[in-house]
């Protein structure tokens, strides 16, 4: 007997969702950016729209460094200020943060403005930017005491900000297209249904079948869903190849080599690009460099899903219901970023940035703090995460930023400056 109806109740929504979609295409098949995008920001049914999504240790699919305490969000406060001091303190600076969570992370950085640097909060615009109906709300309630907008990206004039659009693991969870290399070629992996195959949405009891050739042994299990390959879906996949310098040669890259192309990306930070009239974009995320990315050896990309603090690479079970992210490729946001008039100031690793900003002495500080040992232990093994190079310290931190004048381009920023 089944006891959770409502929870396969929303399911079913985002399996017919997805079949209403590959049926009304005439070759009867989307690509898997699309799926990604159903599966994920269905307006009502997808993971981050409904109730699915959960963030944090207890319960959780992930969490984020804004869970292991307020440093992150205090840290991070500390470079906007110096942003705004660089552009000569203007009256508003906007803070735009795109994909704000639970909240936690712009309380943390709202609450230590507040405290510390008054006059920059006086002077502070925050805005988030939220697809995520359910999130949205969380953040309202969190956020009450402080002044805070909400609105789409598209929403925000042109040329219009001035300050910083920032975002904290946002990129990874953009749609992303798929394809693979065979007899040499690019092809693109499309999602469609199996054919004679008809399955009842899936009971959470879960067993285990070989699905779109993978197996897994997670609830929510069956799937009727299966990958096609066929030829690019946009002229942009092969292009975005070129702009990022990497060539598929055959002599380099073996037939079944398979990743992702974040397409959604380039558009996000076109957008971004447009609506910033003078200051910074700070984009966090876990990635690398196209080189990297895209090495030979990592032949079966980087697509990842999330449930319950579980990790597997099947994004074709617990449809609705896991988070499905991918690397980010930052030569990619970059170079795109160049041809969108965003100059890059600089990019590092969170673990080097946060230290620049001052971990190193809330490290040191820990042992002179009179609190019980057991506090002590946990506050120390937090900021530790936070600049671990193999977790959350490994993660990039590229920095752009478009109309400065000369004398405020040559201002290093202090979480951008090794010590000599």
């Amino acid at each position: 007997m089944d006891s959770h109806p409502a929870l396969n109740a929303a399911i079913s929504d985002v399996y017919d969702a997805l079949r209403q979609r590959i049926t009304t295409r005439p070759q009867k098949r989307i690509t898997f950016a699309e799926y990604m995008d159903i599966a994920l920001y269905h307006p009502e049914h997808g993971y981050y729209s409904s109730n699915a999504v959960k963030i944090g240790f207890r319960g959780g699919d992930f969490f984020t460094s804004s869970n292991l305490g307020a440093d992150f969000g205090e840290l991070l406060a500390v470079q906007f200020f110096q942003m705004w001091e660089i552009l000569g303190q203007p009256m508003p600076f906007s803070l735009v943060e795109m994909g704000a969570g639970q909240g936690i992370l712009a309380s943390h950085i709202l609450n230590y403005l507040q405290l510390h640097y008054p006059d920059f909060f006086t002077a502070l615009n925050y805005i988030i930017v939220e697809k995520s109906p359910r999130l949205k709300q969380e953040q309202q309630q969190r956020l009450q005491k402080f002044r805070v907008s909400w609105c789409n990206l598209e929403e925000i004039p042109p040329n219009s900000i001035t300050g910083c659009f920032f975002s904290n693991e946002l990129v990874d969870a953009l749609p992303v297209h798929q394809f693979t290399l065979e007899a040499g070629e690019l092809r693109e992996i499309y999602v469609t249904t199996a054919p004679n195959l008809t399955l009842q949405p899936p009971s959470l009891q879960g067993e285990s079948r070989e699905v779109a050739g993978k197996v897994s042994t997670f609830p929510g299990e069956m799937s009727e869903f299966i990958e096609v390959l066929g030829e690019p879906s946009t002229p942009q996949l092969a292009a975005y190849f070129q702009m990022v310098g990497i060539d598929l040669a055959p002599s380099v890259y073996e037939d079944g080599y398979r990743s992702e192309i974040n397409l959604a990306a380039l558009d996000w930070l076109s957008i971004v690009a447009d609506r910033l009239q003078r200051g910074y974009v700070l984009t966090i995320d876990y990635g690398y460099p196209a080189s990297r990315y895209y090495n030979p050896r990592r032949s079966q990309g980087t697509l990842q899903c999330y449930y319950h603090h579980r990790h597997h690479d099947n994004p074709y079970i617990n449809i609705g219901q896991q988070d499905i992210t991918a690397h980010v490729d930052f030569t990619a946001l970059e170079r795109w970023g160049e041809r969108c008039g965003l100059d890059q100031v600089g990019f590092t690793q969170q673990g080097l940035f946060l230290m620049m900003l001052g971990l190193g002495s809330r490290l040191a500080s820990i042992s002179y703090q009179q609190q019980p040992i057991s506090q002590l232990l946990r506050r120390r093994e937090a900021l530790h995460q936070l600049i671990d190079p193999t977790g959350l310290g490994g993660f990039g931190v590229l920095v752009q930023s478009k109309g400065l004048r000369e004398t405020e381009a040559s201002q290093p920023l202090t979480g951008l400056t090794v010590p000599e």
